[in-house]
């Protein structure tokens, strides 16, 4: 049984100090992946941008500056938790996006009712799909190298 929560929530696409601009993004959470969400940022003009990352990543982003590698979640204060600022990285570029953190809350908190914290492993519709990916990912370099 596949289940999700879907929410669709409005940042600032922050592209220089002097220049920004509002872009609806979707927030997606599925039990079939039950570790991750996912951000749809649609940018004018472009291809909608799909970014998958660990739910715990932004959990714990809302509250702390987290993060290592692509994705980076942080507080713009840390004392009134009203704004977040979401850095995305791919090779030498970079994106910087701000939302509101109570729609993100709200949709954490969805996702949570859905799939509590922490039980995402009892979801056995998991496991089969990691041995699955990983058999690919496994034939892939076998076949490659």
């Amino acid at each position: 049984m596949r289940e999700s929560v879907q929410a669709e929530v409005m940042m600032s696409f922050l592209v220089s100090e002097e220049l920004s601009f509002r872009i609806p993004v979707e927030l997606r959470y599925e039990t079939s992946d039950p570790y991750a969400v996912r951000l749809t940022f649609h940018l004018p003009g472009d291809a909608p941008v799909t970014w998958v990352f660990g739910r715990e990543l932004m959990i714990d982003g809302v509250g702390r500056p987290c993060g290592e590698g692509d994705v980076h979640i942080s507080p713009i204060d840390s004392e009134m938790l009203g704004e977040v600022l979401i850095r995305l990285q791919v090779g030498g570029d970079q994106a910087l996006f701000r939302s509101s953190t109570p729609p993100l809350v709200a949709f954490l908190d969805r996702t949570d009712k859905l799939v509590p914290l922490g039980q995402e492993g009892a979801l056995a519709d998991f496991d089969t799909h990691l041995d699955e990916a990983l058999g690919r990912i496994l034939a892939e370099e076998q076949s490659a190298g």
